[in-house]
């Protein structure tokens, strides 16, 4: 049950990162979304949560860490698939 939270979250996390910077082709990927969301969700949230002294407990900053991540981790592959198409 615990993994479904966590993958739900990624993907919630995702889709809100895809809202925030804007949706290049009109939808949201999903695919994109859990990637985006697991992975920014580790390492900003985790990153962000160890930085303010809060460890690994559920905090307002490990959610936090958890958005920018996502977003940095979007914005980024929007940049690559960007770079490769021109």
């Amino acid at each position: 049950m615990l993994i479904l939270g966590i993958i739900l979250f990624g993907m919630l996390i995702g889709a809100g990162a895809q809202l925030i910077l804007g949706k290049p082709k009109g939808g949201i990927d999903w695919t994109l979304a859990i990637i985006a969301g697991l992975v920014g969700s580790f390492i900003g949230g985790l990153l962000i949560s160890l930085i303010s002294g809060d460890g690994i407990e559920f905090r307002v900053s490990g959610i936090i860490g958890s958005i920018v991540g996502a977003l940095i981790v979007t914005a980024g592959w929007h940049w690559w698939v960007g770079r490769r198409a021109a």
